[in-house]
């Protein structure tokens, strides 16, 4: 993973968001448990600079329950998404800070009612420029309105 961009200062919330989407890529590696993950960010990493640490003023709320829901409806999320690509993807065919930014995206979807659909959209696509030129964010972006439009459609008929 590289670094962020420096260009403009992430909310306390984007900043919770992108250290949770940092903590879910290295869950996926399969070494340590989640509340391992989390205790590490919260414990050691916050202050660290550069990819791979958390700010410390990032809502660590938000952080501990995309990170703790994430893992706790990985299956359920995975399918959701699944549902949603198009016929020539597959899930495994994806990379995994793709899917990292896709599963904590749809869990907050899914699960986080208290977030607009469009503002989850918005913030995981944000994260996703940190990290990739356009093509991958499109895709994220695609892939998210995708599945905000089969888990809230009322909300985004407005």
């Amino acid at each position: 993973m590289s670094a962020a961009p420096t260009t403009a200062t992430p909310s306390r919330r984007q900043a919770a968001r992108l250290a949770a989407v940092q903590a879910l890529y290295q869950l996926q590696e399969g070494q340590d448990a989640p509340a391992d993950i989390i205790d590490q960010f919260l414990l050691l990493r916050t202050g660290e600079s550069g990819d791979g640490g958390m700010r410390r003023d990032a809502d660590r709320p938000l952080f501990k329950d995309v990170v703790e829901g994430t893992a706790s409806h990985k299956d359920e999320l995975e399918q959701t998404v699944s549902a949603a690509l198009s016929q020539d993807w597959t899930w495994a065919r994806i990379d995994r800070l793709v899917r990292a930014i896709l599963l904590a995206a749809t869990y907050e979807l899914v699960h986080r009612k208290d977030v607009p659909p469009r503002v989850v959209i918005n913030e995981y696509v944000e994260i996703a420029h940190a990290f990739y030129d356009q093509a991958e964010p499109n895709f994220i972006n695609s892939v998210l309105d995708r599945v905000a439009r089969q888990v809230r459609p009322a909300e985004l008929a407005k």
